[in-house]
């Protein structure tokens, strides 16, 4: 499974938590940056991750900042995106299995190291479930297509 993260400031040191845990774990990732603690503008970050993950480039993204509410709103503008915000494993768990997320967003002022990793953990390793899932996530797709049905 190839991986892109990326996250503005707000989220750079949960991000470098998680490629530490992407590299002991054996996954293929790209980190799109930032780099530092400097400010930077979240959209800048957000937008090559989802474009990556909606072209197939990467068969999911990561993506931090301070809340994960503004990546996770920049992210489900691209389409073929479905991030989800996640700040607890039951939730990560039932983005994978009932959305069939491709993206998950984090806030590292919202929540712990520990718990987010954790809810990567569980992300990564959770499956799409398909069956009555797999209608709803297509209804999805036919919006973004700007079908209204």
């Amino acid at each position: 499974m190839k991986i892109a993260i990326a996250a503005d400031h707000g989220g750079f040191r949960l991000k470098q938590e998680i490629v530490r845990y992407l590299e002991q774990q054996g996954y293929q990732y790209k980190d799109f940056g930032t780099y530092s603690e400097e400010a930077v503008d979240y959209p800048d970050y957000a937008l090559p991750v989802a474009r990556a993950v909606a072209a197939g480039q990467f068969d999911r993204g990561i993506i931090c900042c301070g809340t994960g509410i503004g990546v996770c709103i920049v992210a489900n503008k691209v389409p073929g995106v479905r991030a989800a915000l996640c700040h607890d494993t039951f939730s990560a768990r039932a983005s994978r299995e009932h959305n069939n997320a491709n993206v998950l967003t984090l806030g590292e002022r919202v929540i712990g190291t520990g718990l987010a990793l954790q809810i990567v953990e569980t992300w990564l390793n959770s499956q799409f479930a398909g069956g009555r899932h797999a209608r709803r996530v297509d209804k999805i797709t036919r919006i973004e297509q700007g079908c209204c049905s």
